[in-house]
Order: C-alpha cells, then sequence, then structure tokens
C-alpha cells in the first residue's frame, strides 16, 4: 500500500516575509529556501509571484486574485447568454414553421 503523499503549506504572511528576507539582501535564496525546507525554485516562483503583484499575491487555496475572478465571472455570464440567444433562434424557427 502506497503512503498518501502529504504537502506542506505555508501562509500568505510566511511567503511574503520570507520573500522579503531575499529583496532585502540579508540572505541568499538558497539559503532561506533550504532553511524553511523548500525547493529552491518553489522559492523562485514564490519571489516571482510577490514581485508581479504585490496587493494579490498568494490568494490562498480556492481563491481567485480579482482580475482572474472578474475574467471567470464574465465567462460564465457569456456562455449563459450564448445559450439563451441559442435557445430564442430555436424558438423562432419553430413558431416561423407554424405560422406558414
Amino acid at each position: 500500500m502506497e503512503a498518501k503523499r502529504s504537502y506542506r503549506t505555508f501562509d500568505k504572511d510566511f511567503k511574503i516575509n520570507a520573500v522579503k528576507l531575499v529583496l532585502e539582501g540579508s540572505r541568499s535564496m538558497t539559503k532561506i529556501a533550504n532553511e524553511i525546507g523548500i525547493s529552491p525554485n518553489t522559492f523562485t516562483n514564490w519571489k516571482k509571484d510577490y514581485l508581479k503583484d504585490k496587493e494579490n499575491s498568494f490568494p490562498g487555496k480556492g481563491y481567485q486574485k480579482p482580475d482572474d475572478a472578474e475574467l471567470t465571472r464574465l465567462r460564465r455570464q457569456l456562455a449563459r447568454v450564448t445559450q439563451e440567444r441559442d435557445i430564442l433562434k430555436k424558438a423562432i424557427a419553430v413558431f416561423t414553421k407554424q405560422g406558414e
């Protein structure tokens, strides 16, 4: 039987504080990554995410950044409106045939 692999999770504040240690230049990114027990690649991703959007970085599990949430909402709305349009087209075709 295989053991279930568990993943460590880190909260937003922890990630931000770790990235700030590197940005302040007190220690190298590799050294800090080793100290907190993560791979340097993961730490590089944290740094990129933080530098890209400091306010909305690390939204958390299951949460979206505001721009992504708006995009998702608009895609759902477009799908609904497209479906409604298609239904109306079919209804018009049915009523047009009945009138002939």
